[in-house]
């Protein structure tokens, strides 16, 4: 007698499993997310990692086991080899998300063509068909792309071109429009990309194959899926941007093989994505001489130091209430450090509403734009603008003390090299630099110091 298939509730937000319907989730609290799934028996998995040549994996000591030094593949975008550590890591699977419309398939795309030159590349589309790729890959190049185009949703034939082609790097576009007939749900559900996603672990880490994933965004800005795709590939990146603006920012948020946090810049044109070289120079071309409430800082984004210009825009309030509004800067930081502004240096914010954004849409998360946020408040509360070539470097404690930050040589030398000529830093950090010969160091220690000096 055939075995009767579980069935079970999982919610398509989190993965949380329920043996019977709920309307709200109870781990994560969405709301009509629990969709029911059939749930196969674990003797029906599939076993050991077996590569492409037949051979299962087997316990090894790890004096046995044999190094061998696989080099990164380097692509021609020296933005996209930063963002992954130095480039493609042979056996890695690396997940790509974004907006839909913000140029994924564009840069993977672009991508495929400069790999294709390394070994062969097997672009998997499960949303255009080979005939659409083909028109797009016409508009962003006139050279002919020598990489193979396979447009199916099937994982099973995706496995089995995989093994017949043996291609060194598999392109799959996108993880929520696959399907795993062995399953019983639609796909872009839980149970479709969780096991999807092993299915394609297996085949990177068994063969060494570079494996790339397109995953769709929520409205929350999170891959749709559960959290555990994000833990299961080797590297996470995000494609952010606004649709108005052409610049795209490509993120890394886990990399197990380079540095989290670094960024790519790119600039969006009718024949692809350009790379953006000195983004310091782009953030800072559009800034107005003697403006209020405007400051420069260096921040830090991975390894590379970027220039900003931060803007602030203080009104007196029409209600009872005071407005916060923030655009690429945390609510809550700006919000301490207006109350460390009220409190150490006397200005009277409770009665005025504050706009504050980070020019470009960089988003900025350290806390070195501390004290940058801090003077653009201030000229623009004050009235007085700052001076074009001052830059503003610094960590603000609740005390109002300026706390050292980290690789101040870098982000000194960065400011440096766009002609700034004043660069105040946390006193702490000023013995630090050196090297410098066309900028003047200002040590400071409080707030209230830096309000003094700059709007004297």
């Amino acid at each position: 007698m055939a075995k009767k298939a579980k069935r079970i509730f999982l919610c398509q937000e989190c993965g949380y499993m329920s043996q019977k319907y709920l309307g709200r989730c109870p781990n994560c609290g969405a709301w009509s997310t629990l969709v029911e799934e059939v749930v196969r028996d674990e003797k029906e998995q599939r076993g050991a990692r077996v590569s492409l040549s037949g051979e299962r994996s087997k316990p090894m000591k790890l004096e046995e086991v044999e190094y061998r030094e696989t080099p990164r593949v380097a692509t021609d975008m020296e933005e996209f080899n930063r963002v992954l550590g130095g480039g493609v890591v042979p056996g890695s699977l690396v997940l790509i998300g974004g907006d839909p419309g913000i140029g994924k398939s564009t840069l993977l795309l672009q991508v495929s063509k400069q790999l294709s030159e390394h070994g062969t590349v097997l672009y998997v589309s499960g949303e255009e068909s080979a005939y659409q790729i083909k028109l797009r890959s016409e508009r962003l190049s006139e050279e002919e792309n020598d990489f193979y185009l396979y447009a199916e949703t099937n994982m099973n034939d995706i496995r089995m071109e995989i093994e017949r082609m043996e291609p060194e790097f598999v392109v799959i576009d996108s993880i929520q429009t696959m399907l795993l007939p062995d399953i019983d749900s639609i796909p872009g559900t839980v149970s479709q990309i969780r096991s999807i996603t092993a299915e394609l672990l297996q085949l990177a880490k068994s063969n060494d194959i570079a494996i790339f994933i397109v995953g769709h965004v929520t409205k929350e800005g999170n891959i749709a899926g559960p959290r555990m795709l994000e833990h299961m590939v080797d590297t996470v990146l995000y494609f952010e941007g606004e649709r108005s603006n052409s610049f795209r920012i490509l993120r890394a948020v886990k990399n197990r093989f380079g540095s989290t946090n670094e960024i790519g810049i790119f600039d969006m044109h009718t024949q692809g994505l350009v790379e953006v070289t000195n983004p310091s120079e782009v953030f800072l071309e559009e800034r107005l001489a003697n403006a209020t409430g405007s400051a420069v800082v260096a921040a830090l984004e991975g390894t590379r130091p970027i220039l900003v210009e931060i803007q602030a825009l203080v009104s007196p309030t029409l209600f009872g209430n005071a407005k916060r509004t923030t655009t690429g800067i945390d609510y809550n930081r700006a919000s301490l450090i207006m109350a460390v502004l009220e409190k150490r240096v006397g200005l009277l914010l409770q009665n005025q509403d504050a706009y504050l954004k980070s020019a470009g849409g960089v988003k900025l998360v350290e806390p070195a734009i501390d004290l940058a946020v801090a003077v653009a408040i201030a000229s623009s509360y004050k009235e007085k603008g700052t001076q074009e070539t001052d830059c503003f470097i610094g960590e603000i404690g609740l005390t109002g003390e300026i706390r050292r930050v980290t690789r101040i040589e870098q982000r000194v030398h960065e400011a440096e090299k766009l002609g700034f000529k004043r660069i105040f830093v946390p006193k702490n950090n000023a013995q630090s630099v050196q090297n410098v010969k066309n900028v003047e160091i200002i040590p400071v220690s409080t707030i209230s110091e830096v309000v003094e000096k700059v709007f004297r």
